[in-house]
């Protein structure tokens, strides 16, 4: 018996491999005997173990398989169902031994037989329970089958179906309400009531915007402001609020970066980030949720201007940047489960802050020159980030969650306060006290700003920004002149 437990099972069980073990045997004999009668007992108990190995392989069982995720998204630490059905589509009989394959860090994959004792017209139900600890996306499944033939002498193993992809998002921590009130009014409230009682003169008008029909010219307010004014035609009640994710390796990624278990990101690998990045992965979506339930319409942009989730896997649109509401809010969730650092990530002192780049620079090596083969990051807060924040000045909080930034690209970043009724900051760093020369930078053009370690609160972290004085603000007019200082 323990000499079977040795032989490979995905060929015979074990009554196959003890036929074929008394057919060699009956087939010996046979042969010192001289009977014929046991060389034709020996070649019926070899025989029947292979033509039954060839009939499970030629005439395979079809089955098929539904799977359902509840909730269909989840969030890290928060427990899953899967519900599975599975039915026979072709002709077989007998038990069947199923198992769904699952990610490592989901522990044991669940096993089961098939048909359940609970079948209802051909169709087995199963349920079990998924936890994740990281966010990303991951293949569950596919469901494996191990067939035996009716006389249980071979076995066969196959998947029955693709698997499904469980997406697990960041979950949001709960902030205090207090941070959005400060200097300059309650963010998006005071705006919005100037606007919505304006002036005969002014109503429901704005400024022009690229991409304006010139039908909605509103000439007497043009010539009034002595720049191209339109009418406003859709709703001013609702607060806005603009975020900006620094996704960069540069900033988050060098000696500490990591590679997190799930499906691969394009390029091929597991999804790159750090602890620096997953802290401020969940500070982005902490601060997303904690104003979508104040109502606030969201516009999520990188380091460079460009829409935050541009380069995520999850994306359900990629190139949307501006989020509103409870689908908005889903959508900006499922976005961060798979988003990642992007360039390159070598670049960096050892031991110290980042070589950075400045307003308008581009990446340089230590060594002053370009490696072969390698790509420099495109610059950071330069005039296409700025231009997208002028857009949309003073229509309510600006947030900056980034990462390791030098002294030339704060200087780049800092006039940008002037465009949120609000500016707050939150750096990710390893060592905070790096950073006091960079906090100092923003904080004297009207940022509140504050830099923690990984291992801090998120709460602790946004509730520094009640002790951090708001200071004054250059109006929007020296933004452009204010910004040439970092070129």
């Amino acid at each position: 018996m323990a000499l079977l437990d040795k032989l490979p099972r995905h060929l015979f069980t074990r009554r196959g491999w003890g036929m074929l073990a008394a057919g060699t045997f009956a087939l010996a004999a046979a042969q010192v005997m001289g009977r014929r009668d046991l060389l034709t007992l020996a070649l019926l108990l070899l025989v029947l173990p292979l033509v039954s190995l060839a009939g499970i392989r030629l005439v395979k069982p079809k089955f098929r398989v539904y799977r359902e995720f509840n909730p269909s998204t989840v969030e890290t630490s928060a427990p899953a169902s899967v519900h599975l059905a599975v039915g026979r589509t072709g002709p077989g009989t007998g038990h069947v031994t199923m198992e769904e394959r699952l990610p490592p860090q989901f522990g044991q994959a669940p096993a089961f037989r098939f048909p359940s004792r609970s079948a209802a017209g051909g169709t087995s139900r199963y349920e079990y329970h998924l936890t994740s600890g990281y966010r990303g996306l991951f293949r569950i499944g596919p469901v494996t089958a191990e067939f035996t033939d009716p006389f249980g002498l071979s076995l066969h193993r196959q998947a029955i179906d693709d698997g499904d992809v469980l997406t697990v998002t960041p979950a949001a921590v709960v902030l205090p309400a207090t941070v959005l009130d400060g200097a300059r009014g309650n963010d998006g409230v005071t705006a919005t009531r100037i606007r919505a009682n304006p002036s005969d003169d002014d109503v429901m008008t704005r400024e022009y915007r690229h991409g304006d029909p010139m039908r909605r010219v509103h000439w007497a307010a043009t010539a009034r402001h002595g720049a191209l004014m339109v009418r406003q035609e859709e709703s001013v009640t609702t607060p806005e609020a603009t975020i900006i994710l620094d996704h960069r390796s540069s900033a988050f990624g060098g000696a500490s970066g990591t590679t997190m278990p799930g499906l691969p990101g394009r390029n091929g690998h597991g999804l790159a980030t750090s602890d620096t990045f997953e802290w401020s992965v969940v500070a982005a979506m902490s601060v997303s949720a904690h104003l979508a339930e104040r109502n606030y319409s969201l516009r999520i942009l990188d380091a460079g201007g460009n829409p935050a989730f541009l380069h995520s896997p999850s994306s359900p649109e990629p190139a949307a940047e501006e989020f509103s509401g409870a689908s908005g809010l889903q959508s900006i969730a499922e976005s961060l489960a798979a988003i990642h650092l992007t360039g390159p990530s070598h670049l960096r002192r050892d031991g110290g802050v980042p070589d950075l780049p400045g307003r308008n620079r581009r990446h340089r090596a230590v060594s002053g020159t370009k490696a072969p083969g390698v790509d420099q990051e495109p610059p950071a807060f330069d005039d296409r980030l700025m231009d997208k924040l002028s857009v949309h000045r003073m229509r309510g909080p600006l947030i900056a969650v980034l990462g390791r930034i030098s002294p030339e690209e704060a200087t780049a970043l800092a006039p940008a306060a002037a465009y949120g009724t609000n500016a707050f900051a939150l750096l990710a760093v390893d060592k905070p006290a790096d950073f006091h020369g960079v906090l100092d930078v923003l904080r004297q053009r009207g940022w509140r700003a504050a830099a923690v370690t990984p291992h801090a609160r998120l709460t602790a972290a946004w509730g520094q920004f009640d002790e951090d004085p708001a200071l004054p603000v250059a109006p929007a007019s020296e933004v452009r002149r204010g910004a040439g200082v970092a070129k």
